[in-house]
């Protein structure tokens, strides 16, 4: 279990990496197509800093208030709160806020910047489903993505695909309204030359590229939580039951949206699939691991 957790975290840091570097690439097309590498590679990060910070402090408040979701009332909610303490004890965590989410189907996340600054938020849905030791596996793995900071993770990542989306339409529109330069200076006869071309190129795929990126990551780190769940509750039945509970159940999660997807520990909209003829389109951009494929590693620990 060690070492999967440890070649997760690792293969993270390279996507992540990766991500950097290709926000940095972004930002070079933009400076050759604005005659400035350098500036396009500064406006690129500055926008992504920016975006990150305000993600930082912000995230958290929006995914909550954008998922409906009011704080669980401790006397209606006993059992979940003392199910909380007694997990976050065992994982040497702080108690973070607790959220109920009236939805009726089965989902829950976890946001907040550290563990310090967390919440969890659970669907009435999930509550009427799981019995304790099915309820106990979900909120270790919400939990998990607290305590390997998955949070800040997805959050940076998700921000680094809405920065190069921005620069990416920003730099297009500039090229629209100048006649297909950036610069009112530039020469007309530059768009002929080959890395120029390659720069345009790269604009208008880098969306797509970035989006799979993300998509990678938030794979990884939901494996690495389903992983760190059990080694939290020390009992995998318990959260392959509800895995598979999950898969039983297609009802769409109405609280959701695109922008919080990621988030929720079992892909919470409906029309995503992995079969098919676009079947392995939509594995490339899926945030999830499929669910048989989850409940067959646990299977195997």
């Amino acid at each position: 279990m060690n070492d999967l957790i440890a070649s997760n975290k690792r293969r993270t840091v390279f996507l992540m990496f990766g991500f950097v570097i290709f926000l940095v690439a972004v930002g070079l097309a933009v400076g050759t197509l604005i005659g400035n590498g350098v500036t396009g590679t500064v406006i690129a990060l500055i926008i992504s800093a920016v975006m990150a910070m305000t993600s930082y402090w912000r995230s958290d408040k929006i995914a909550l208030a954008v998922s409906r979701a009011v704080p669980a009332d401790v006397n209606e909610y006993r059992r979940l709160h003392n199910l909380v303490e007694g997990l976050c004890i065992a994982g040497g965590l702080p108690k973070p806020q607790v959220y109920i989410i009236h939805d009726d189907a089965p989902n829950a996340f976890a946001t907040g910047r550290n563990p310090k600054n967390a919440a969890i938020a659970i669907t009435t849905g999930l509550l009427n489903q799981m019995n304790r030791v099915e309820l106990e596996g979900v909120v270790a793995h919400e939990l998990s993505h607290i305590k390997n900071y998955d949070i800040l993770v997805s959050t940076l990542a998700v921000t680094l695909v809405g920065s190069i989306a921005l620069i990416t339409d920003m730099t297009l529109r500039m090229m629209w309204w100048n006649g297909g330069r950036v610069s009112r200076s530039g020469d007309r006869n530059d768009r002929g030359n080959p890395i120029a071309i390659i720069g345009f190129v790269l604009l208008l795929v880098s969306p797509i590229i970035a989006r799979a990126m993300q998509a990678a990551v938030s794979r990884r780190r939901e494996t690495l939580a389903d992983v760190s769940a059990v080694r939290m509750t020390r009992y995998p039945p318990g959260l392959i039951s509800a895995l598979e509970k999950l898969q039983a159940d297609h009802t769409e999660t109405h609280s959701a949206s695109m922008a919080t997807a990621h988030m929720w520990i079992e892909q919470p909209l409906s029309g995503v699939k992995d079969a098919g003829r676009l079947g392995v389109w939509h594995k490339l951009f899926n945030t999830h691991p499929p669910l048989s494929e989850r409940i067959a590693l646990l299977r195997e620990m």
